[in-house]
This record gives structure tokens, C-alpha cells and sequence, in this order.
């Protein structure tokens, strides 16, 4: 039984979090500020998508750089 539940919070952490913690962080506090945006009678239609506009290049600019560190090990060189 407790490796049922396990496997099912492992699960649903890989669905959230994926491979990037930060942007999960990210998404979540759009999505609060979205609705604390619209309780407070704003229009927050807005709001979600300038998040994932600067989220998005933030994490593809991380793996970026991240894989332009590695050292070349190509070789075939000829």
C-alpha cells in the first residue's frame, strides 16, 4: 500500500514539477496572482500569458547555457 501511494505522489510530482522546479514555482504564483487579480474586480485575462511569455525564455535560456558549458567530447574529428 505505501508503495502504491508512492508511486502516486512521485507521479503527480513529475506531472507538476517536470524538470524544471522553478518554472512549476513560476506557474503557480501566476495562477495565484490571476485569481487575486480577478477578486479584486481587475481584468486578469492578461496577466497568465505575459507570464509564460517570460517564463519560457527564462527556462529555455537555463538548459541553454547549462549545455553550453558541457565540454565537446565529439571525437570524430577529421
Amino acid at each position: 500500500m505505501i508503495d502504491r501511494l508512492r508511486g502516486f505522489v512521485l507521479f503527480w510530482y513529475d506531472v507538476v514539477v517536470g524538470d524544471d522546479w522553478r518554472v512549476a514555482v513560476g506557474v503557480t504564483a501566476a495562477l495565484t496572482l490571476t485569481y487575486g487579480l480577478s477578486a479584486a474586480g481587475v481584468s486578469s485575462w492578461w496577466f497568465l500569458p505575459c507570464a509564460v511569455a517570460i517564463l519560457l525564455p527564462l527556462s529555455l535560456w537555463r538548459v541553454a547555457r547549462r549545455h553550453r558549458r558541457r565540454p565537446r567530447t565529439d571525437t570524430t574529428a577529421g
